[in-house]
């Protein structure tokens, strides 16, 4: 088995083996009811995750997705419910300042960590000035897109994956995202080739934006309001999420397949560790614990693979 079909098996695997052990805990989980509630915010993690599947494909990381996402649900929630043209003229500079972002931090050579993290700090000050306290609306049009109920199975599960096939199509069957995983893999031979870098470097981040945006609006769609702090653990799970799916930080190497199961496991875990009864207070170290068992077996395979 090659490593890039090996980096797929082992996401699909942990959200197979988890989803067993749910239905086993709680046999009512197996129906369309059940699935929607578990995968309930699957669909704006999943682009989250993908938003930071993009500066990871270029050998960066992005500290401020979490914030951003929670800018842009704020966003949605007032200015997009109130006055719609302004409220998407507000969601598309954000994305050019995004796509601004990764030109700077080409131009200049500055670490993309240090830069997020204190962009962060930015877009959570916007986010607070736009809705100080929870509140704001959804739009009608949102509202009644992320709650459309598609026949068999719920669109928590279906939209996920259509993303997933889409971006597949947008990085592994197009030009586009050839030259950009050449930056992550080779910068120096991109140059030489006679692309510009920090062209690719803005793109790159410019997409990482457009998905931030979505994530935030969906995230809206499916609370009905929005909270300065509601994706602040974005930043977390959506690196994970990547990393989880097979993506690593040095050479462009992502899945995006790989990467929206990564973000569906790490929400369904949320749901599994519930169903445990868990405290909420080790919660999170029990998702930890399982993204490190789950890389551990993904590095003895390669391993194994590579000495043989």
């Amino acid at each position: 088995m090659t490593s890039d079909r090996l980096r797929l098996l082992l996401p699909v695997l942990s959200l197979a083996v988890l989803l067993g052990a749910v239905f086993y805990l709680q046999p009512r989980a197996m129906s369309y009811f059940g699935l929607n509630l578990l995968f309930n915010l699957a669909i704006p993690v999943a682009l989250a995750t993908v938003a930071q599947m993009m500066i990871i494909m270029v050998n960066d990381i992005d500290l401020s997705i979490g914030t951003f996402v929670s800018f842009c649900a704020c966003v949605t929630a007032t200015f997009v419910h109130d006055t719609p043209l302004l409220g998407y003229g507000i969601l598309s500079a954000a994305v050019l300042a995004y796509a601004a972002l990764g030109a700077l931090i080409q131009l200049r050579g500055l670490p993309a960590i240090v830069v997020t993290l204190g962009m962060s700090f930015v877009w959570g000050g916007l986010a607070v000035l736009i809705l100080p306290s929870p509140g704001g609306a959804s739009p009608e049009w949102l509202k009644t897109l992320m709650n459309f109920k598609t026949p068999l199975v719920p669109i928590a599960v279906i939209a996920p994956l259509v993303v997933a096939f889409a971006v597949h199509l947008l990085i592994k069957r197009s030009w586009v995202g050839v030259v950009l995983q050449g930056v992550g893999g080779n910068e120096r031979a991109m140059e030489r080739a006679g692309w510009s870098v920090v062209r690719l470097r803005a793109s790159a981040y410019g997409l990482a934006g457009l998905f931030g945006v979505l994530a935030g609006m969906c995230l809206v769609g499916l609370t009905t309001a929005a909270d300065a702090n509601i994706a602040l653990r974005y930043t977390l799970l959506s690196i994970a999420g990547v990393i989880l799916g097979g993506g690593e930080f040095v050479g462009g190497r992502v899945s995006p397949f790989g990467a929206v199961i990564g973000a569906l496991t790490l929400t369904l875990a949320a749901s599994f560790l519930s169903f445990l009864r868990l405290s909420p207070d080790w919660q999170i170290g029990a998702q930890g614990a399982i993204l490190i068992l789950v890389l551990a077996v993904r590095l003895f395979f390669v391993r194994k693979e590579v000495s043989a």
